[in-house]
């Protein structure tokens, strides 16, 4: 199969973790950690720096992010590659034709607008950045350059510092949502890798004799591998020696039933309840409204549900999430949830390793994945959540009448947020999902396609149970601590 990606940083960064996992495979990962760079920038040009030798630093860097546990935070900025971008975001253009006005030197409040030579330019080491200047001129000759990592952080948590001039993230308000980790065209950015832990636990488990080691998918999935379908994706994963291979559709079916319920309970009396299956989203809620913290609904994310599902029958199982999202990274951090899922790793990452291994998915033979309804398949794109739910209530013939928001994308969910907060919500459900279009957009997925959501339709159209209560009615689900 023809590898294809997003874009050429996207593709530095699977070389680089293919890699790691080839070297660590043959046991010389130690031995090849001066050698891969070379490999990955075999030079005499450079192809985006000044030089091989900084490209090379640069790979260095990736590699330590995996190898070395350093970071604390899942988000992290490699300073050395963090300085390619447009330090001042105002300058002013050719269009500028020194008016008499002087309306940009007049509305500065610090006085960074000098008149040069009839034209008008811009003090950097006095200009705050406020914009007073481009919004008043005439000529509209003020050009703003936000860098990209800005413009994708809608949680605000991405500064440039003032004296570097790079990127820095405020731990304190960042919620891993990922976004600046696909934005950043150089690369820059970078989420936290345990592929190597990942390899040691398998490596440990002895064929599975040991301890089991289950994978849950996410399904979007279904969206990453265009040239194989999901039964063959499913043999490709358990040729990395994984025991058995479960869809977080399933713990989706779970949550919809237990979600439908729970909102009959909670909307009696508070007025309205959101979702918590987007952690980034409930990240967002914590850290800008923490007033609405209680209109988080309490139950567990789809992947922690099909995770307490397993250890329901097998209490030593090991457990990895595969899937196209950074915040889950963080979510299995968290003291409530730490021990449910060992390790999560992305759709880029399950690439390396598919490669790196020599397993090609579309010639693997087919492995049947037949756990969720067609209902926990939709949770992957945008309105999905509600739809399940909605139908949940159905089956269920709860007394219950869901008024639903949803909200596609960071902004959407802060205008109903901001609604919420001020007692004008248009209904009582609020569905987040921080990434446009859904979890298949996620940010360490493979393809981001506008035609997502109609390939995650596709896919749950061929779920062999068609309903949520058809999917769950072999399990004993009332076992199972669905709270948070």
């Amino acid at each position: 199969m023809k590898k294809k990606f997003d874009n050429h940083a996207q593709y530095t960064k699977y070389k680089v973790l293919k890699e790691i996992i080839k070297s660590e495979r043959k046991g010389s990962l130690i031995k090849d950690i001066l050698v891969i760079p070379q490999q990955i920038i075999p030079g005499p040009l450079a192809e985006t720096r000044c030089c091989i030798y900084k490209e090379r630093a640069i790979i260095n860097e990736r590699i330590k992010n995996v190898i070395y546990d350093c970071a604390d935070q899942v988000v992290n900025i490699i300073d050395l590659a963090c300085d390619e971008c447009p330090v001042y975001r105002f300058s002013v253009t050719e269009a500028c034709r020194g008016c008499l006005a002087h309306h940009c030197r007049e509305n500065c409040p610090v006085g960074a607008i000098e008149m040069i030579n009839k034209r008008a330019h811009i003090n950097q080491d006095k200009c705050i950045e406020c914009g007073k200047c481009r919004s008043v001129c005439p000529f509209e000759a003020i050009s703003d350059v936000k860098r990209p990592c800005i413009t994708s952080c809608k949680a605000k948590a991405l500064k440039i510092d003032t004296v570097t001039k790079k990127a820095i993230i405020d731990k304190d308000i960042c919620i891993n949502c990922g976004a600046c980790v696909s934005r950043c065209p150089f690369g820059a950015i970078i989420d936290k890798s345990h592929i190597l832990d990942v390899m040691s636990m398998l490596r440990n488990s002895e064929n599975n004799t040991k301890y089991k080691v289950y994978c849950i998918v996410a399904p979007a999935i279904s969206a990453q591998f265009p040239d194989a379908e999901i039964d063959n994706i499913v043999t490709a994963i358990k040729k990395l020696g994984f025991y058995q291979v479960i869809e977080a559709a399933l713990g989706a079916d779970i949550v919809a039933d237990y979600e439908a319920k729970l909102l009959e309970s909670e909307l009696k009396h508070k007025k309205f309840v959101t979702s918590s299956c987007c952690p980034a989203f409930v990240s967002y809620i914590k850290v800008k409204y923490p007033e609405l913290v209680d209109n988080i609904s309490t139950s567990v994310s789809p992947m922690i549900a099909t995770a307490r599902l397993i250890r329901n029958s097998d209490t030593d199982a090991k457990i990895v999430f595969i899937g196209p999202c950074v915040a889950k990274k963080a979510e299995i951090t968290l003291d409530n949830l730490k021990d449910d899922i060992q390790y999560t790793i992305s759709f880029e990452e399950l690439l390396s390793f598919l490669d790196a291994y020599e397993i090609e998915p579309s010639e693997c033979e087919g492995s049947p994945l037949d756990n969720a309804s067609y209902f926990g398949r939709i949770f992957a794109r945008s309105g999905g959540v509600t739809e399940a739910i909605k139908n949940s209530i159905v089956e269920q013939n709860l007394d219950l009448d869901l008024k639903p928001v949803v909200c596609n994308g960071l902004e959407e969910c802060d205008k109903a947020l901001k609604l919420a907060k001020a007692g004008r919500l248009n209904g009582n459900f609020i569905e987040g999902m921080v990434c446009i279009g859904g979890c298949v957009n996620g940010p360490v997925s493979l393809f981001k396609k506008a035609t997502g959501a109609t390939i995650i339709n596709s896919h749950a159209t061929k779920a062999k149970e068609k309903t949520i209560i058809d999917s769950l009615r072999v399990f004993d689900i009332e076992k199972i601590n669905l709270e948070l």
